[in-house]
């Protein structure tokens, strides 16, 4: 038995057997063409077939997953249908000394390099895209027969170097249990696919595709990031009862849908849900969700050539407030910066980009893109319960300016006679350590806080977050860290505010009984740790875990913090 690790992309475990897809080798070879013109033209036969591929696959996952993943594809049909793409291919065919095929290997190869090249993790995913569609092009043009993933009709568990996208959408996932893959992170778009369709998977393995054969028998566990190869009896049967728990597990979830967030003694909380897109509301109420405690706005400006216009952001906004039924919406004014790059704006570069002019910053110094944001949000709070939050607050100066430009559009608008709710709340993200010593401050002037855990930690610890390297230091459980939370908890509360957290440690399981014993109010998490919160805050004491917070935040070490909610998880249980 064989034992290999990689990255828990997608919860599940899946026992069968291996279905492992070899990358096809396509040759390409450089040789003159008599009639360049006819070449071209072969080209274009080849570009007009794959893009009916595309549009059928784009219907197909529009209907099975919804509009933001159909987005994928529409993202490759523009790529097919970019100048700045063929242009050069077909310059290269015309000068007589370059056949299709190889002038399109040659002209994506530059762009693949210059994506990989950046420093953005969402341009690095670019060329996973351009891969992708220079795959299905060449397949047409060299006449080549790729795997048909749509015709399995057994159990298996895929293993592959990657999926793309195109791969994923045609996965029927009554046969499809799992899949592994040598290449991948948690945000790749076979992860993202995998986790909306429910099929369990582990990817970023690094050699998977050379330590299994066809037919291998294969335990995959979404849930560790562990792939078993040819296991023994003993071993499938330890997995055969954990797959049956977690089911069971699931089902206990379920049942969970439409209670109260409420400890067992009684403390009530709110659960919400960090979103990107309008197709992600669906997966909210499908999970409990009380709220949206996120909404990520800058998925609305990315994978484009130009800004979105305020109506179309009026109508996002109209359509996620309404489809929310008066829960509440918590609505993140455009961060960009850092690993979020919007390509169309020309913004320089940066030697310390997560320091520099990003997200409110960007927005007080184009005041016309935020403005357009603003007017849009304002227009549409009449649709359900709107609340406002500026990204990577560092100063008050920045707070009032940031709300001086809303109420001058809010006024701009009333005058013209358009209707703005007059109970929107205004908060602020806490992700900046000045922020969380002067909260007391913030406090005074805010209606609520989310903490963004993601960046606090980065910027406290002097620790990015990208780099492996130094991601020991990335510890959300630093008692330095809870001491920032609880600073935060204390000062809203003097003012009678609330405080909500938006980043990954909201759904941590060892961190809800800190932060609910630290006060906080509103735990914002990905839709589909909702439940399993829901159901781990039903078991938990309020004031077993008020003690425990108050132990921690004398710890010394992340290391101890961790070791004490675990020496202490009978204690916080209420049988």
């Amino acid at each position: 038995m064989n034992n290999i690790s990689g990255i828990a992309a997608a919860a599940g475990i899946a026992i069968a057997k291996a279905f492992v897809i070899k990358e096809l080798e396509l040759t390409v070879e450089l040789r003159a063409v008599p009639d360049p013109e006819a070449e071209v033209a072969r080209f274009h036969q080849a570009l007009a077939v794959s893009r009916d591929e595309l549009n059928v696959l784009k219907e197909r996952t529009l209907q099975e997953l919804g509009e933001e993943k159909a987005k994928i594809f529409e993202a490759h049909l523009h790529i097919m249908n970019d100048p700045e793409l063929i242009g050069p291919i077909e310059a290269q065919i015309r000068s007589g000394h370059c056949n299709a095929e190889f002038a399109m290997q040659e002209t994506s190869n530059m762009f693949i390099k210059m994506f990989e090249d950046m420093k953005s993790t969402y341009l690095q995913e670019r060329a996973a895209d351009m891969r992708d569609v220079t795959k299905r092009v060449l397949n047409h043009l060299l006449y080549a027969k790729s795997t048909d993933l749509s015709s399995i009709h057994k159990d298996v568990i895929l293993v592959a170097e990657d999926l793309t996208p195109s791969d994923t959408a045609q996965l029927n996932k009554d046969y499809v249990k799992g899949f592994t893959t040598n290449i991948g992170g948690r945000t790749s778009h076979s992860a993202i696919m995998a986790r909306s369709m429910e099929i369990p998977a582990v990817v970023g393995t690094k050699h998977i595709v050379d330590q299994v054969q066809d037919g291998d028998l294969l335990i995959l566990d979404g849930l560790t990031g562990s792939v078993y190869v040819n296991p023994d009896q003993e071993t499938v049967a330890l997995y055969r009862d954990k797959q049956a728990a977690y089911e069971a597990q699931k089902l206990e979830w379920q049942r969970l849908l439409h209670e109260p967030s409420v400890t067992a003694d009684g403390h009530v909380v709110e659960l919400a849900a960090n979103i990107g897109s309008l197709s992600d509301v669906e997966a909210v109420l499908s999970n409990g969700g009380e709220a949206v405690g996120l909404f990520r706005t800058e998925f609305l400006y990315m994978g484009r050539d130009n800004m979105p216009s305020e109506n179309e952001q009026y109508h996002v906004y109209k359509t996620i407030l309404e489809k929310m039924e008066e829960k509440p919406v918590v609505v993140r004014t455009l961060d960009i910066g850092g690993d979020k790059e919007l390509p169309y704006l020309q913004l320089p570069k940066e030697m310390n980009p997560f320091l520099g002019l990003r997200a409110i910053r960007l927005c007080l110094d184009r005041q016309d893109i935020f403005r357009t944001q603003l007017r849009a949000l304002l227009r549409a709070s009449v649709s359900g319960k709107l609340r406002i939050m500026f990204p990577m607050i560092a100063t008050l100066d920045e707070f009032r300016q940031a709300k001086d430009i809303l109420l001058e559009e809010k006024d701009a608008l009333v005058r013209e006679g358009i209707p703005v709710a007059e109970d929107i709340e205004l908060g602020i993200m806490v992700e900046i350590p000045s922020t969380a010593v002067l909260a007391n401050l913030f406090a005074k002037e805010v209606d609520f806080f989310s903490i963004g855990t993601n960046d606090l930690i980065q910027y406290t610890l002097a620790v990015d977050r990208m780099n492996e390297g130094v991601s020991y230091l990335y510890q959300p459980y630093n008692p330095s860290i809870l001491r920032l939370i609880k600073m935060v908890i204390d000062a809203a509360h003097a003012e009678g505010k609330w405080v909500g957290m938006c980043g990954e440690m909201a759904g941590d399981a060892i961190a809800i009984p800190l932060l609910l014993g630290l006060g906080l109010n509103e735990f914002s998490m990905s839709a589909s740790s909702i439940l399993p919160a829901k159901s781990q805050l039903t078991k938990l004491s309020f004031q077993s875990a008020q003690q425990l917070a108050e132990e921690a935040l004398n710890c010394a070490t992340a290391q101890e913090v961790a070791a004490l909610v675990q020496a202490n998880n009978e204690k916080l249980t209420v049988s």
